[in-house]
């Protein structure tokens, strides 16, 4: 049997190689007949797309963006649910060696403007429901929208262009506390790492009906519910639906899966759920990721679900890297509270909070790779910001820095402690506080904004805003309600303040930087909840 570490060597090896081919990694080369989506209706309906049909579709599309000029290195933006045409204009994209820049399609005008406005992006494929949006951003179009349904089509498939290991073939956006978002690239080669968390931290077989609940707008959807069944060349379902958890219990019980994995709040809702349980359930591994699992949904889901949920841990610029595994190599104990050890391929350490060194077992600490014994590390840095990138590795060049506290013990299990920064993560999503903030900014009536987050029992965490108003405008709940719509419109229906409070003042440092760790929890007197 080969090991873990031979395994890492042999997928860096064909995943980083100069002549690879995105779309031979992830489709061509896999049997035609062999499923490789099935996308569930929500009426239950399904429809099994192959590897053939896949392969035939995007090749005439690939054709048709060839045609629009598309080529290697150029962006390709997509504004899509999750759907078979998704799968295909991926698949197109990757083909000619183009990169592909997600939009979660909950963004509003501005925020997918931020993400396709200053890097050149020529096309965007977008869903009937979503075109308004790309009609109404406010900068001088340099692409051009396609609408899924009425693709432009070509006769001949395209030639697969060879991207090889270090090309880019995804710009995901992530975002941090201040400044805007950062672009992070992709490049051919961290397939192999998706590929090693599909096998190794989720273990998905071929005999698995697998489901990532994850959306594809998002690194955990688009790394582990598209490319890793791809890069498989095993079936995994695609629900074009929003999330309930009703719908949820019927999809794990119709399709009968096996092996399924979504954020803590998705079974925090299923835990809540009014009506019984399905008696049929086949479930053999429940894994979470995104943000903190709560213990007590470990023991629930042990006992309802009939197996327990594995906690996970990654970043969109790592992917996934430590695991409560579920691989026969790795399964251990779950330690209450514990995100796993580090997966193969990676070496995870905590540092002390003052210094490069390695922390004592049990001593809090800033979680870092080591890069020096972490083969499968990608991440070089963000498009175009070199300060930020600084800001993330050590001086001298050995650490990553994740930003998140962590302890680890004598075995190498890591706990997690908190985030160094304030991304607020809610319901898996990551929301950075400076995108809401311009937004509640352009209010007339605001004169100062800062987001947080508090606890949630629901989504772990949620956005709460604490304003300053302009002299004469009065604190109310239907001034709340009109700054919530606002983000909602301006920047993205999930990030929503679901809290307002109106305060005269906000806690500053002497050189005039926010304390938001004094508005954590706070209540001031004058607040519109609405």
């Amino acid at each position: 049997m080969t090991s873990a570490a031979q395994r890492v060597a042999d997928l860096l090896a064909v995943h980083g190689d100069r002549q690879a081919s995105t779309a031979d990694l992830l489709c061509l080369r896999h049997p035609s007949d062999a499923v490789a989506f099935t996308v569930i209706q929500p009426d239950l309906t399904g429809q099994d797309l192959t590897f053939g049909e896949l392969g035939d579709r995007s090749g005439r599309l690939a054709s048709a963006f060839a045609a629009l000029g598309v080529g290697r290195g150029d962006r390709v933006a997509t504004l899509m649910g999750k759907s078979a045409d998704l799968v295909v204009t991926l698949l197109a994209i990757w083909r000619l060696g183009a990169v592909h820049v997600p939009l979660f399609t909950a963004f509003a005008p501005p925020a997918i403007a931020t993400r396709i406005a200053g890097n050149d992006t020529k096309i965007v494929v977008a869903d009937p429901g979503q075109r308004h949006k790309l009609d109404a951003v406010r900068a001088e179009p340099t692409w051009r929208v396609i609408t899924t349904g009425e693709p432009p089509t070509a006769a001949d498939p395209a030639a697969p262009v060879a991207a090889g290991g270090d090309g880019t073939i995804i710009e995901l956006f992530t975002s941090g506390t201040t400044g805007a978002p950062k672009g992070v690239p992709i490049p051919l080669r961290a397939i192999a790492s998706m590929r090693m968390y599909q096998e190794y931290g989720l273990d998905h077989r071929p005999a698995d009906v697998f489901w990532n609940a994850a959306d594809p707008g998002w690194a955990y959807g688009l790394y582990y519910a598209i490319i890793g069944p791809l890069a498989l060349g095993r079936r995994s379902l695609l629900l074009h639906a929003g999330f309930s958890p009703e719908l949820t219990y019927q999809v794990l019980s119709t399709f009968g899966v096996t092996n399924f994995t979504a954020g803590p709040t998705a079974y925090r809702a299923l835990r809540n759920a009014e009506g019984p349980v399905p008696a049929d359930l086949a479930l053999r591994r429940c894994s979470s990721a995104g943000e903190p699992l709560n213990p007590d949904v470990v023991t629930w889901a042990e006992r309802t679900l009939g197996t327990p949920v594995r906690d996970h841990y990654g970043q969109t610029e790592l992917g996934m890297t430590v695991a409560n595994a579920w691989h026969a190599d790795l399964v251990s104990d779950i330690k209450p509270g514990c995100m796993g050890r580090a997966l193969p391929g990676w070496r995870m350490e905590v540092l002390r909070s003052d210094a490069d060194e390695v922390a004592p077992a049990g001593e809090s600490g800033r979680l870092a790779v080591d890069l020096t014994a972490s083969p499968l590390m990608w991440f070089t840095g963000y498009r175009d910001a070199p300060e930020r990138t600084a800001e993330r590795f050590s001086t001298d060049g050995r650490w990553y820095l994740t930003g998140d506290t962590a302890s680890m013990d004598d075995d190498g299990y890591v706990f997690f402690a908190s985030r160094d920064d304030d991304v607020i993560l809610m319901a898996g999503y990551r929301i950075g506080p400076f995108e809401v903030e311009s937004v509640l900014l352009q209010h007339d009536g605001v004169a100062e904004a800062a987001v947080v987050g508090e606890p949630d029992a629901l989504r772990g965490e949620v956005v709460v805003a604490h304003v300053v108003l302009q002299p004469g405008v009065s604190p109310t709940d239907d001034l709340a309600a009109e700054l919530q719509r606002l983000v909602k419109q301006r920047f993205a229906a999930h990030a929503y303040p679901r809290r307002i409070h109106f305060r005269p003042e906000l806690p500053r440092t002497p050189s005039g930087k926010i304390q938001r760790f004094l508005l954590r929890g706070a209540r001031p007197a004058t607040a519109g909840q609405p």
